[in-house]
């Protein structure tokens, strides 16, 4: 099977490519799933190890003199600061005896508006009595606090218009000492002047008597706002479900464990950059994907379908290997065990035919500790490959992993069919491989794609443009080097060997 790359798209690639990025989280699956069941593990043991703490909870009804139908909820969110306070919780332990630091008592309750007008109050103890004790002690000395300075306030408002009632009184204490002590002569102008103080007694007469009903006013609208602060809810304590703080705990956990996990399978993603899509294998590797193989097989119908992709691999490499006068070598990339099982399965269909020997290039005893089994063909490392007889069919088998011998893997075939196994390699190194190959002369026959993702359906062939020329007979399809520019490959011309020996010779 012959293919070529096709020519670079004139669009810009993405930035991040979505569609490989689900595929490449969602076969992390076992990854973000372990840490999702960590997650629920951990919460259901926090509420079975670190059980709350005893809890007393009571509500207050907050009268405001400032109430206003729009209010959006300035002045709860005030009575909720001034809880917070010093004073409030000095107030309380002193109410409860308690040599506890006011300090260290705010750490063990909170509070929160409800409503504009209602006030919670939540207390913690080492029991629930104290519990509840700490939580009416704190109700009251809020409510105190609270009717104090709503007292305070008015009584300060009445302060400060009898303050001003008297300044008044005492103006007009003046006019009527002038209009006393004014000439009882008769004439325009001292009837006009005597006019003018009476209007103004009548005028400060009124602003006095104005005066003493907002004073008392004052005064008359507090009692409704110490009335209207109390505790509406009595303080109890909250009883706690075991089972039910777990399941809670154990769903956030799980929650929280989730989305870790997701999300570093999803930067671990973008960075290491490894392609799972078989159009980026291809287009990385500037070679076709044949074929493909599950990594293994879950059940008896994946299993025989699994067989039969394997046969029918099988039977088209040995139809490649059969028509191809260069050896044929297979190169894994992570995964060793596929290969060294395609190469076995391809020599037993090659050996009915001709005698055939497998070169084991592999860096791991794969194929070296196997156990042979009748009717296997032989397996020789790379250093007695030259001592088998030439009339032999050689298929190789080698690695492409870091740390390759470039250099040997002609001796294992100039012709090569590539296993790669699905998000293994990174891009770079793909790139790495198909450049290597080419610089060794080495064609790649395909791409056979281990474990690879079952929803994938991006098209895995790179076609030939309608641009090819034809090929001489001793050129190779054209490859795509860095640049993206084509360029043709001729094949080698080896160097005539002198034979060692008479029997290399006959």
């Amino acid at each position: 099977m012959t293919t070529s790359t096709t020519s670079e798209s004139s669009g810009a690639a993405p930035l991040l490519d979505l569609q490989a990025l689900v595929v490449a989280v969602r076969r992390r699956r076992r990854f973000w799933c372990s840490l999702a069941l960590l997650g629920l593990l951990v919460g259901a043991a926090v509420a079975v190890l670190l059980p709350p703490p005893p809890t007393a909870v009571t509500k207050v009804l907050v009268a405001h003199q400032e109430d206003q139908p729009n209010d959006p909820g300035t002045l709860i969110r005030t009575d909720v600061a001034l809880l917070h306070t010093t004073r409030i919780a000095g107030k309380a332990l002193e109410s409860l005896g308690s040599p506890e630091k006011p300090e260290d008592f705010m750490r063990d309750y909170t509070g929160i508006g409800l409503t504009n007008n209602l006030l919670q109050i939540t207390v913690t103890g080492d029991s629930d009595t104290e519990a509840v004790a700490r939580a009416k002690a704190l109700a009251d000395a809020f409510v105190a606090d609270h009717v104090r300075r709503i007292q305070a306030a008015a009584n300060a408002e009445a302060k400060a218009l009898l303050d001003q009632r008297d300044r008044i009184r005492d103006e007009l204490a003046q006019v009527n000492k002038e209009i006393g002590e004014a000439s009882p002569e008769s004439g325009p102008k001292a009837a006009a002047n005597l006019e003018s103080l009476f209007a103004r007694r009548a005028e400060l007469t009124s602003r006095i008597s104005d005066f003493d009903q907002r004073a008392a006013e004052a005064r008359i609208g507090t009692p409704q706002l110490v009335a209207g602060t109390q505790i509406v809810d009595a303080p109890r304590a909250v009883r706690q479900s075991l089972p039910r703080t777990a399941a809670t705990d154990a769903a956030i956990g799980l929650v929280l464990g989730l989305a870790l996990g997701l999300a570093l399978a999803a930067v671990g993603t973008v960075v290491a950059d490894r392609p799972v899509l078989r159009r980026e294998i291809a287009a990385n590797l500037g070679a076709s994907v044949i074929a493909e193989l599950p990594r293994r097989a879950a059940g008896r119908w994946q299993g025989r379908r699994t067989r039969a992709a394997r046969e029918r691999l099988t039977t088209s490499l040995a139809r490649t290997v059969r028509g191809s006068a260069e050896p044929v070598s297979l190169l894994e990339l992570g995964c060793a065990p596929h290969a060294s099982g395609i190469a076995l399965d391809l020599a037993r269909a090659l050996a009915a035919e001709e005698p055939v020997v497998v070169v084991d290039g592999l860096p791991g005893p794969q194929l070296a500790n196997r156990r042979p089994k009748p009717g296997d063909p032989a397996v020789v490392s790379g250093e007695r490959a030259a001592a088998e007889p030439p009339q032999e069919r050689r298929l190789g088998v080698g690695s492409v992993a870091p740390g390759t011998a470039w250099t040997d893997l002609q001796y294992l075939g100039t012709r090569t069919v590539l296993v790669v196994r699905a998000g293994h390699g990174s891009a770079a190194w793909l790139h790495t491989v198909a450049r290597q190959l080419a610089d060794q002369r080495i064609a790649v026959i395909g791409v056979v794609l281990i474990d690879p993702d079952p929803r994938d359906r991006t098209d895995g062939t790179l076609w030939d443009g309608p641009d090819t020329a034809p090929r001489a007979r001793n050129e190779r399809p054209a490859r795509q080097n860095g640049t993206g520019r084509r360029r043709t490959e001729r094949l080698p011309m080896w160097a005539a060997r002198v034979p060692d020996s008479n029997e290399e010779t006959r």
